[in-house]
């Protein structure tokens, strides 16, 4: 009987594995998600390694550089404080990055459970938790995201917190949608035959058949997530001078847009590159996952 179990665990693993070398492999294909990975990985290293790579440090002022165009001294200039625009981008990607990535998490964590209870039970928990879940879609994510920063108050972890809460619709619905579904398979249906609770079959037999839409939501909810955060930074809702975020930084210039653009500009193109590598890797897990395009590659 352990043999039979270790041999089914084998090969189990061995389906895993596949999977994943399949979805690797049909990634590596898809140029534009390479472009996306590419994009990912650089402002990941920037986010990492920010303090060997930046020049200067990012929070000093220059009174003697004030509004200097870019230059080999500064390679993207300076701002009207003189400080290095280039040093505070490289440290503005921890900032946008940490935020897209705990945010989502939040809203993931959250958005999964609910999606679960929703789509197994149904019922009056499944209309609950669904009318909850329209009335937050029906208002715009900024606003959404305003009025909790609003209560709560401004601040890095504030905003991380009032992105998660928004993004939670997002992952409920999908994770619903997956589980009503499965939940009528024949492998639950056998589970629950053996006695098999509620519990186990939702996280052992339904999520982990969720996994591939889950995965794709998620990475593209965090290209939203950084737009919502520099939405807030833009607003005066989010990270709080003198810590280099982009949102924060394309309002400290839109006054100097026509004096100074390389202050607006360099940062606007930051949250563009991130935001489109988010996407781009989204759109290539999409397709990599779908089992409808599994072997037509």
């Amino acid at each position: 009987m352990t043999r039979l179990s270790r041999t089914a665990a084998e090969r189990k693993r061995a389906r895993r594995s596949s999977l994943l070398l399949d979805t690797v492999r049909r990634l590596r294909k898809n140029g534009l998600a390479v472009v996306g990975v590419l994009l990912i990985g650089l402002f990941a290293v920037l986010a990492i390694f920010a303090e060997q790579i930046a020049p200067y440090d990012p929070i000093k002022q220059d009174w003697t550089s004030v509004q200097k165009a870019p230059s080999g001294e500064h390679p993207f200039g300076t701002d009207e404080l003189g400080r290095d625009l280039l040093s505070r981008i490289i440290f503005g990607a921890r900032v946008s990055m940490t935020i897209g990535i705990v945010s989502v998490s939040i809203g993931l964590v959250f958005g999964v459970a609910l999606g679960l209870l929703a789509g197994y039970f149904g019922g009056i928990v499944d209309s609950l938790l669904m009318r909850v879940m329209d009335i937050m879609l029906a208002v715009p994510y900024v606003l959404l995201a305003i009025a909790i920063v609003a209560i709560l108050g401004p601040g890095l972890w504030n905003t991380m917190i009032a992105v998660g809460i928004v993004t939670i619709p997002q992952f409920t619905r999908i994770v619903r949608s997956s589980v009503i579904e499965i939940k009528t398979s024949t492998y639950v249906q056998a589970a629950r035959a053996v006695g098999a609770g509620h519990a186990r079959i939702m996280v052992r037999h339904i999520l982990t058949n969720s996994l591939s839409p889950i995965i794709v939501q998620s990475t593209l909810t965090i290209a939203s997530a950084i737009l919502n955060a520099a939405a807030l930074g833009f607003l005066g809702l989010g990270a709080q001078p003198p810590r280099p975020e982009w949102g924060v930084m394309l309002s400290d210039g839109r006054l100097l847009l026509l004096v100074s653009p390389w202050i607006v500009t360099f940062p606007g193109v930051a949250i563009m590159l991130s935001v489109l590598g988010f996407n781009l890797l989204g759109d290539g897990l999409r397709d990599a996952l779908d089992p409808r395009l599994r072997g037509s590659r």
